[in-house]
């Protein structure tokens, strides 16, 4: 695919990505990705399944380290740190950009356990700061007044948008200023879907967020920009409403009508 990607320059990315290629062995799954994200906005990645949405979002916390015979070459900046740095610290890496699931992951712990672990790991031991970040981080994932009398019980015995909305609460205790979601809705029953959507939108005023979703109109509903991967080239990359009602992409047009995809 040599068309050249038609891409929104954004003025001071707080995570900026040049020439990103990624390779399993010898295939190529990314082919020299670059765009930027802006701070406090939520960015969709959209295209077909396969296109690389999922590859690129791992990319930007070094999920990809874990998968056996992956090669990452190209620059990955987070405020000008280099993600890709070998001698990186990884762990510190996903303090600051954290990662909300496809399949909501509670731990096998108790709802308080399971929002404080991040700073538990991090050494935090003052239970007072623990308490209050439990209550600040819940509140802020709409999940307070449901479980605030349940903070002792399982994680699992919650219902499935709950889970999803702690496993929020568990990204954001650590205060990490982007939050990567790998459509958090997918697995969740409509009503739910709003209530993360909402949520979504509200958590914008603190953090970047970009997610993958296979719902164009999830993408239109929550995000500010929406970038069109296919085939592992970035295609379009823009103004959510300027990208779905005025696409400058033939193939963006062709998707986001139905006519493939």
């Amino acid at each position: 695919m040599s068309d050249t990607p038609l891409i929104l320059p954004i003025e001071n990315p707080v995570l900026k990505v040049s020439d990103l290629h990624l390779y399993y062995g010898d295939s190529e799954a990314l082919h020299g990705i670059s765009m930027g994200f802006p701070a406090r906005q939520v960015t969709a990645l959209i295209g077909p399944s396969g296109c690389g949405k999922s590859t690129l979002l791992r990319c930007l916390n070094r999920m990809n380290d874990l998968i056996e015979g992956v090669r990452v070459t190209g620059s990955l900046q987070l405020d000008d740190i280099e993600i890709n740095d070998p001698a990186l610290d990884v762990i510190g890496l996903r303090r600051r950009v954290g990662m909300v699931f496809q399949k909501s992951n509670p731990f096998p712990k108790s709802v308080y356990e399971n929002v404080v672990y991040g700073l538990r790991i991090a050494g935090v031991g003052d239970r007072a700061v623990l308490d209050e970040a439990v209550e600040k981080s819940l509140r802020s994932a709409g999940l307070w007044d449901e479980v605030k009398d349940r903070l002792a019980e399982s994680a699992l015995g919650l219902s499935g948008g709950q889970m999803q909305r702690l496993c929020i609460a568990r990204a954001i205790a650590v205060n990490p200023g982007i939050i990567l979601m790998d459509e958090p809705c997918s697995a969740l029953d409509p009503r739910s879907t709003a209530r993360v959507e909402d949520l979504i939108v509200e958590l914008r005023e603190n953090y970047t967020i970009i997610i993958v979703t296979h719902n164009m109109q999830q993408a239109a509903r929550v995000s500010d920009l929406t970038a069109f991967l296919y085939e592992g080239h970035l295609v379009e990359y823009g103004p959510t409403k300027r990208l779905f009602t005025k696409p400058l992409s033939p193939k963006t047009e062709d998707y986001i009508t139905g006519r493939f995809g």
